[in-house]
Parts: structure tokens; sequence; C-alpha cells
């Protein structure tokens, strides 16, 4: 069955780029809704905005969406990523900004207040898309693909000249609540160089050591350093799995990026449903719902997230 929350949480912060604060909260929505946004700052238009990969635009720092009246939210994937990864289908957040709020620069606050509410079962069955055949986005030595898989997976490989990051690699299988217990808390992180850089074009203006890992060179400038030694491809799983969401319904394959990003995800999305015979929708029987992201999830999957 889809699922919602049990009730609403509210959430205050700022926004990573925009440095503007942000009230945000999320509600319960019925069956067959998906996620929506809803600007409540904007009244002269329309102020609904479908989580949906084709509304993505300006994927490069994060992902950005719009709707046809050009009103958007940023930094969605943090977000997007605690819902999939708890397994909620059908969410309605209001927002009065630009932009969600950052947080700690992960997804952990995100997954307790939902957990805290706990879902609730709607009469709807779930619906996949599976993947048949591969579809692929090269671009240089980058690259981002889905192929065919009985449940969830990621396989994803970064590699950096920083000797603080280096390059790191790590596969799973995101059935169940491993996306809580293994990705979760990893925060989003940066070079001490694209810091300045990005402060010098007037963007990352709410970014903090209090929300990113900041890295240069073999320092870890962040007080208290990593949360896990492989922190940083982590978060770009955690990334990967908010980007994927978009997708409108749980995907059943493999996810595999090698120095991908939001930019060549949403690029392979766009490619995958340009291609209706890469794919099926099917409906979820009690097996396969079982290696979905967040069935079976509960608080002693936190129990070692920071």
């Amino acid at each position: 069955m889809q699922t919602t929350l049990k009730s609403s949480f509210t959430l205050l912060g700022t926004g990573l780029h925009t440095g503007q604060p942000a009230r945000m909260s999320v509600y319960p929505a019925s069956a067959e809704h998906g996620i929506w946004f809803r600007r409540t700052d904007v009244t002269d238009r329309d102020n609904m905005i479908p989580a949906r990969f084709d509304a993505v635009s300006n994927a490069r720092l994060c992902t950005k969406i719009f709707n046809a009246d050009g009103v958007g939210v940023s930094t969605i994937e943090h977000l997007m990523a605690a819902l999939a990864g708890c397994g909620v289908h059908n969410a309605l957040i209001d927002i009065d900004g630009p932009e969600i709020p950052v947080l700690d620069g992960s997804a952990s606050r995100f997954v307790r207040e939902i957990l805290a509410r706990g879902l609730r079962r709607l009469d709807s069955p779930v619906r996949a898309l599976r993947i048949l055949e591969p579809v692929e986005i090269m671009q240089g030595e980058s690259v981002a693909r889905l192929s065919p898989c009985a449940g969830f997976e990621m396989d994803y490989e970064i590699a950096f000249e920083d000797v603080a990051i280096g390059r790191q690699a790590l596969r799973l299988d995101l059935a169940n609540g491993a996306f809580v217990r293994e990705l979760c808390d990893s925060r989003t992180f940066c070079r001490q160089s694209d810091v300045d850089a990005m402060r010098a074009a007037g963007l990352a203006l709410g970014g903090t050591l209090d929300n990113a890992v900041v890295v240069d060179g073999a320092r870890i400038v962040t007080p208290g350093g990593m949360r896990h030694p492989d922190e940083c491809v982590r978060h770009k799983m955690l990334d990967a799995v908010g980007d994927l969401a978009l997708a409108g319904l749980p995907i059943l394959g493999c996810y595999t990026g090698i120095r991908a990003g939001h930019a060549m995800t949403n690029a392979l999305l766009r490619k995958l449903f340009a291609a209706p015979m890469s794919y099926e929708l099917v409906i979820c029987d009690a097996g396969t719902v079982a290696r979905l992201p967040g069935v079976g999830l509960s608080f002693d999957d936190l129990r070692h997230v920071a």
C-alpha cells in the first residue's frame, strides 16, 4: 500500500545557497497525490510545484524545480531523499521561501521527524518503475547509469585531488532501512577553494561549518571531522536517492554513479523516460514492496546515526 505521514511537522532553518530563513511544513496527503511543494509566500501566481524530474531546471549545485509560472524551490534533494528513504509516497510541503532549510547538511533531521510521526497506509497499491535495459549518460570521466535489478541498489564512486577525500566507492542495497542506517546523516561537502569562489559569486551564503564538511587538501576544516571515513561518497549517494525520487515512483533497478552529480542524474531520468522500451510500470506485490526503501523501518535504524 502507498503511504503518507500520520501527522505534519514543521522545521525552521536557513537555505544553503540563498542564506534566507525559511519555515517548512510537511503534511500528509492522499493516495496518488505524490510529492508537491507549495510556496506560501507566493500569492499572485500558481504556487504549486510538482516534485518531478521534468520540473528540474539548473541542477548544477543543487536541485531546483519550477512550475510553468516560474515559481520554484531549490535544494530539495535532501528532503526528497528522506521521503524516499523512509518510504513516503505522498506529501505536501509548504515553504515560505525559495530554498529548503539546509539544517546540518544531511537528511537526518528530516528522517527523525518522519519517523517520529510514523506512516499511514493508504488504500492504493504501490507502483514502481522496473528497469528493463540499461540507460546511461556519459560526460568525460563521469557516468550515470540505470540497469536492471530486482530491488533498488546503488553503486557510486568519487575521486578528488584533495587527500582528505581522495577516491571513495560504495555499493548498497537500499532495501528497508538501509538509507537511514547508512546514508541519511552524511553531510554535503566542499573544498575550501570552492567555498571562496562561491562566496565571491554570491552563492553558498548560508553555508557554515555547522552544515557542511569543508576540506582543504589533506585537512578537514570542519570541527569533529567526518561522521564516516567515506562520508563524501555516502552524501553523493544520498543526493542521488533524492534526485531519483523525482521519477515520481520507486525505481526497481541499480543506479551507478561515477563522479556524477545532480545534473547528470536528472539527464539520466530524462533519457529513461524518453526510451519507454527501457522500463515498465509495475504494481508491486508484497515481495517486491519488501525490497523497497523504508519498509520495516523503525527508530532502531537510527541508533548509529549522528
